[in-house]
């Protein structure tokens, strides 16, 4: 069932799950920090352990544009980028959700320049949040290499056929080691299908109309479809994470959230990515010392997972959102992820009180003792509907 288990890269787990689905075309132009991937896929073509065409880019546009054709064929593609590099390709990025080709990309989360940064935010995989893109985000390098595995299973099944976006922490994640389990390629093909678009191939025996000019005649009918597949995203990223259990023997309670100590919680913190680690260990911490404190890890993105959270939070008083990203100018200048929350709350019988904690922007730590002052501003009562958190006054 497993080939390996040593420690490696958040990278080097995507490109061993990379390897593992037999892509087809991979597409890539150097950016830090999600650059590991492209290299260790590099040395996989050059050591024979990977049969795919390895196209060298002049930038990151033309890097997902071939991704998007390679997939439009029927060739499995894989690309990637990080901060700058994601913008500069949006073009193409927004053409390959509303083409709903199943490209899957690996995005390592880094600031948005200026001022230059490589270190770790979450704006440049959320900017596509509503385009069409699915997005799973990775706490673990683990979970980075079953996300990609299960990203292909759902992006290419034929009630979906969406692209899908891994996120993982730049720096954080990208380039620490974790002990990674890596599957048998035999299990992997039984869990993954032939990659196959079915009579939607660009092919001179299947003529057919990819992007055409369809105005007011056509559009709305279209976004409609993309808005169903979207909708059906949830099912079949439910049987996914059945089948991957079933073949791999890897279990996850739930395919979209991650509990701790959230059923008695009074307070909750909900945030995603690798600040999971450090405020499940405070959680812990504080649980010792009597405090009915919980945490909530966000797994994946979109479909966002409103019922889960409805369904967590129905008992809990007060929820701190960390948000590794901003939105200058939001309504209550409030970050994405909070809006997001609130939104879902809107809808349940429970209406918490709802802080948003914006922290660890271009690449600052998230502390323990951070962690510790949002739980404690969530318990005393909180006086700000925003806390800057670690920032110098």
């Amino acid at each position: 069932m497993f080939e390996m288990e040593e420690l490696m890269t958040g990278t080097d787990a995507v490109a061993h799950a990379v390897r593992l689905v037999d892509v087809d075309v991979f597409a890539a132009y150097p950016i830090r920090p999600y650059t590991g991937v492209m290299d260790r896929l590099a040395r996989f073509v050059a050591n024979g352990q990977l049969d795919a065409e390895y196209i060298i880019a002049d930038g990151e546009h033309s890097q997902f544009e071939i991704g998007k054709h390679a997939s439009s064929v029927g060739a499995r593609a894989f690309v990637g980028s990080s901060g700058t590099g994601w913008l500069y390709a949006m073009e193409a990025i927004g053409v390959t959700a509303t083409d709903r080709l199943p490209v899957v990309a690996l995005v390592g989360n880094r600031a948005l320049d200026d001022p230059g940064a490589f270190g770790v935010e979450h704006n440049d995989a959320l900017l596509v949040r509503d385009l069409g893109w699915l997005i799973a985000w990775a706490s673990t390098a683990q979970e980075a290499l079953d996300n990609t595995l299960i990203a292909y299973r759902v992006g290419e099944d034929p009630r979906v056929r969406m692209p899908v976006a891994i996120a993982m922490d730049g720096g954080y994640l990208t380039h620490s080691e974790h002990l990674v389990k890596v599957p048998s390629k035999e299990a992997v093909k039984k869990f993954l299908p032939p990659y196959s678009l079915g009579d939607r191939v660009l092919h001179p025996d299947n003529p057919i109309s990819i992007a055409p000019q369809a105005n007011e005649d056509w559009v709305m009918e279209i976004r409609r479809q993309n808005y169903e597949a979207a909708k059906r995203s949830r099912g079949v990223i439910i049987d996914a994470y059945r089948e991957y259990e079933s073949v791999l023997g890897i279990h996850y309670d739930n395919p979209f959230i991650e509990e701790l100590d959230v059923e008695d919680a009074d307070v909750v913190l909900i945030g995603m990515g690798s600040a999971s680690v450090v405020a499940r260990s405070v959680v812990r911490e504080m649980r010792n010392e009597g405090k009915r404190v919980g945490y909530l890890k966000l797994r994946w993105y979109r479909p966002f997972p409103s019922e889960e959270i409805r369904k967590s939070l129905k008992n809990v008083r007060s929820v701190g959102i960390l948000d590794r990203n901003f939105a200058m100018g939001a309504p209550d200048n409030q970050a994405i992820t909070s809006h997001d929350i609130k939104s879902s709350l809107y809808e349940s019988t429970n209406h918490p009180i709802v802080t948003d904690f914006i922290a660890g922007l271009g690449g600052r730590e998230i502390s323990r003792k951070e962690i510790r002052k949002m739980f404690n501003l969530m318990e005393s009562g909180r006086t700000e509907k925003v806390y800057w958190i670690g920032v110098r006054e």
